[in-house]
């Protein structure tokens, strides 16, 4: 919780002052019921009010003077809101690795899937551009608002040799800059996310995976990383007798480094399900947003409340002589 006028929560002083004016008048209060001299009249006050009683009127009232004086410094809370607009990089690895089955139809397949989802799910305002890697880096789609475009890419994300993460990142980082800078864009506007899907190991490339996140840390970037697969994954080279089958885990760990260093999330996707729900996440997490609402008229309202409830419980329990 923030405040529009923090120095008016001052008046929050008021509290401790208006709860040691009443213990000195209940004290007040005492040595006069010492004072008393008809003891039968004073047995039947006494029986008629209970020290609770005489508390919990006060408490509420104390309460919603707290509330009130809360109130006058216009206390602003954090809610999620949705986007207008933004940035998000789809950075995919094509590596020869993706085109295993373990999980169906095929690794590369999955993403093609999920990728589809996550565009018709994103808001329409928002720009989105695909960046494949493997031994080197392209631009599979521009960044663009046209959904149509950037559906008739993923056609394009084929699958091809190593597997140069560090590059990606820095290709994925160049892209959005060029893009953000285009639109002469400030620090102030929508932020750009960088959506990374892997399933192996660096093998390849200048930079390394860590170095690749530093970048990206630097432009401002959050990276969203997917480990897809399986430990048990595996593709075949060669036929026949030349055939050889290799394993292809995914790196987690790598992947999840990634993320920590940017500020961003990383998932595990051992099936196609659980790929499809990994992107339906993280399009919630960059097309919504915490934004200030006022919650002065919240405060205002409890404090009358409390006020309310204070006088009719005095009013009710306010012991009377007979």
């Amino acid at each position: 919780m923030t405040f529009a006028s923090p120095l008016l929560l001052l008046t929050l002083l008021i509290v401790p002052l208006a709860l040691a004016g009443w213990i000195w008048a209940r004290r007040r209060r005492m040595r006069y019921a010492v004072a008393f001299t008809n003891l039968d009249v004073l047995a039947s006050v006494v029986e008629r009010s209970s020290r609770w009683r005489s508390i919990v009127p006060f408490a509420l009232a104390l309460l919603a003077l707290t509330s009130l004086c809360v109130a006058t410094a216009r206390p602003r809370v954090s809610v999620r809101g949705t986007r207008d607009e933004g940035t998000v990089i789809l950075l995919v690895d094509v590596s020869r690795s993706m085109v295993a089955t373990d999980v169906k139809p095929s690794r590369l397949g999955a993403a093609r899937q999920a990728i589809r989802l996550f565009l018709g799910r994103l808001p329409s305002r928002f720009a989105v551009g695909i960046v494949a890697f493997s031994t080197e880096s392209s631009v599979v789609s521009p960044v663009t608002t046209d959904r149509n475009a950037t559906r008739e890419a993923v056609d394009y994300l084929l699958p091809e040799s190593g597997t140069a993460i560090g590059d990606g990142i820095a290709e994925a980082v160049r892209v959005g800059r060029r893009y953000e800078q285009s639109l002469q864009r400030t620090s102030g506007d929508p932020p750009l996310s960088i959506l990374m899907l892997s399933d192996g190991a660096q093998r390849n490339g200048v930079l390394q995976p860590e170095q690749g996140a530093q970048r990206a840390k630097r432009a401002g970037m959050r990276i969203y990383t997917i480990a897809l697969g399986t430990p048990s994954g595996t593709v075949s080279f060669g036929f026949g007798p030349y055939e050889q089958t290799i394993a292809v885990p995914p790196d987690p760990d790598t992947l999840r480094r990634i993320s920590t260093i940017t500020g961003g999330r990383f998932f595990a996707a051992p099936s196609a399900e659980a790929l499809r729900a990994a992107y339906r996440t993280i399009e919630t997490r960059v097309s919504t947003a915490p934004k200030k609402t006022e919650a002065t008229a919240v405060f205002l309202a409890v404090g009358a409340g409390l006020l309310l409830g204070a006088g009719v419980l005095s009013a009710l329990w306010s012991p009377r002589l007979p």
